[in-house]
C-alpha cells in the first residue's frame, strides 16, 4: 500500500493572496510544511502541487518535487487528486493519498501518523481529518477556524466556521469541541469519488469541503489530536502568531540553520 503525500498551495487565496510564499521568521511559509512533512518517513511519494509559476519555480530550486495543476480548482482536495493523476505511476484504489495543507507551518510528523491511523487499522474506512482539542475560547469563536462536529465512532456530522458544539454556559476544555487541522487522508477510490461529485450547498455556504461527503455514500472520521499551541495562517495577523510560538519549536531548530534559498 502506497502513501502519497500532496502539499497543494496557490497563491490567489482570497484572504490572504501570496500565503504560500510569505516569510515566517526568513522562509516561506511553504518551505515550512514541506520540511515539516518530509520527517515523516513513510511516504512513498511527497510533493507539492500548485498552478502557479511562482511556488513551482520556488518548489525547483529548493529541489522540492513538484506538480502543476489546473488554475480551476477552489477547494484543496480537488489540487490534491488532480495532482495524483500527473504521478506518472499506478495508484491502486486502496493507496492512501494525505493532504497536508500548504498554510500549516508548525504542523508536526506525528500527526501524520494520527492522520492515517484508522485508515490502517481498518480497511473499509474512507477517509479522515486531523481534529484537534479546542481548549481557547477564542479559537472557538474563530470563523477562520473550521469547527468539526462528530458522533460517538468519530464519524464526521458537520463542519462550520461558527462555534459548534453550543454551550449555555460558559466556554471550557470540558465541551470538546475540535478544530480541523488542515491535514487529511483518503483511500484513493474515495478521494477520486469526491472530486467527480459537484460541490454542494452546505460545502460552499461554510467554505469547507468535507461537508461535500455529507451528500455521497461514505463517511469521513476523526483523527483526535490533543491541543498543542499551534496556529494554522488563514490572514496576515496570524504570521506573529505564528513566529512567537515557533521560535522555541523543537522542529523549527531541526532546519532553522540550512541554507536559505533565495
Amino acid at each position: 500500500m502506497k502513501i502519497i503525500g500532496v502539499i497543494p498551495a496557490r497563491m490567489a487565496a482570497s484572504r490572504f493572496p501570496g500565503k504560500p510564499l510569505h516569510p515566517i521568521l526568513g522562509r516561506p511559509m511553504l518551505e515550512h510544511v514541506v520540511l515539516r512533512a518530509q520527517m515523516y518517513k513513510g511516504w512513498s511519494r511527497l510533493v507539492v502541487a500548485t498552478c502557479d509559476a511562482e511556488i513551482e519555480q520556488f518548489a525547483v530550486d529548493k529541489g522540492f518535487p513538484v506538480v502543476m495543476t489546473g488554475a480551476h480548482h477552489t477547494r484543496a482536495l480537488d489540487r490534491v487528486a488532480e495532482a495524483v493523476t500527473c504521478l506518472n505511476e499506478t495508484v491502486d484504489d486502496d493507496d492512501i493519498i494525505v493532504c497536508v495543507q500548504g498554510d500549516e507551518p508548525m504542523m508536526r510528523p506525528d500527526m501524520i501518523d494520527t492522520v492515517l491511523a484508522p485508515l490502517v487499522a481498518d480497511p473499509d474506512k474512507a477517509g479522515t481529518l486531523l481534529a484537534m482539542h479546542i481548549i481557547d475560547e477564542s479559537i472557538w469563536r474563530n470563523p477562520d477556524t473550521v469547527k468539526v462536529i462528530h458522533n460517538a465512532t468519530g464519524e464526521v456530522l458537520y463542519t462550520s466556521r461558527v462555534p459548534v458544539p453550543y454551550c449555555k454556559g460558559d466556554f471550557s476544555a470540558e465541551l470538546l469541541a475540535r478544530r480541523i487541522y488542515g491535514i487529511f487522508a483518503f483511500r484513493w477510490k474515495y478521494l477520486k469519488a469526491f472530486t467527480e461529485h459537484p460541490e454542494t450547498r452546505l460545502e460552499q455556504l461554510e467554505a469547507c469541503e468535507s461537508n461535500r461527503i455529507l451528500d455521497m455514500p461514505f463517511r469521513q472520521h476523526i483523527a483526535p489530536y490533543a491541543h498543542i499551541k499551534s496556529f494554522s495562517v488563514d490572514s496576515l495577523s496570524d504570521i506573529a502568531l505564528v513566529e512567537a510560538q515557533m521560535a522555541d519549536d523543537g522542529y523549527w531548530k531541526l532546519y532553522s540553520c540550512m541554507e536559505l534559498v533565495r
